[in-house]
């Protein structure tokens, strides 16, 4: 049975309103920026001191940390403190939490190398979504970035995802092979969401409209 859902998804693809929706319906809970601030809560740090940390980081490091704060709709991920904190730090925190969410189980999670951490659980479904450019660049202009903002998004923050794995799991990115499956979410969202729920439901040798 599973118990975990992975969502690795191309930005704009509308992933997290998808993963929010499939939380709710699942009654599970939904990990996206609360892995951001577990992440934060045990690294102790505040806001403020991103920019210091901003500071010390070499600039390939600095790339690839933000990809979590660039890539996520909260758009600032506090990194930085006394103990030095850094990429390496923070993919260390990320895996704790992600394992720690994982074994409790009836979650969500959203992205943070989640399918690379999980791959070897059994009780967990994973799922990549992604869309043309056109259709990622509306999107992201409907919740209010401007053609400029939405345009540049597009075209860098999964570049910089593509540099996270390369680097950090020594894989390409998307690993296709990890998946359950891989859905265009230009279909629309609903449709999405059945799929998502149908194909878990067969696998697992469900009902499908049970």
């Amino acid at each position: 049975m599973f118990r975990i859902i992975t969502i690795e998804r191309e930005f704009g693809s509308g992933a997290g309103d998808i993963a929010r929706e499939l939380a709710s319906r699942l009654g599970w809970k939904l990990w996206d920026n609360s892995v951001t601030e577990e992440i934060a809560r045990l690294a102790q740090v505040d806001s403020s001191e991103v920019r210091r940390c901003d500071e010390r980081m070499d600039s390939s490091l600095y790339r690839l940390a933000k990809v979590f704060w660039r890539g996520s709709y909260e758009r600032s991920m506090p990194v930085g403190s006394g103990r030095g904190f850094d990429t390496d730090c923070m993919v260390e925190m990320m895996k704790e939490v992600i394992e720690k969410a994982a074994e409790e189980g009836n979650c969500v999670i959203v992205g943070r190398g989640s399918p690379y951490f999980l791959r070897e659980r059994g009780d967990a479904f994973h799922v990549f979504l992604y869309a043309r450019r056109a259709e990622k660049i509306q999107r992201l202009i409907k919740t209010g970035k401007s053609q400029k903002e939405a345009e540049e998004l597009v075209d860098t923050v999964d570049q910089d995802r593509i540099a996270f794995v390369k680097h950090y799991f020594h894989a390409d990115w998307p690993t296709r092979c990890l998946y359950h499956m891989m859905i265009n979410t230009e279909m629309g969202d609903e449709n999405v969401l059945a799929t998502i729920q149908d194909t878990m439901r067969t696998l697992e040798g469900k009902p499908v409209h049970a």
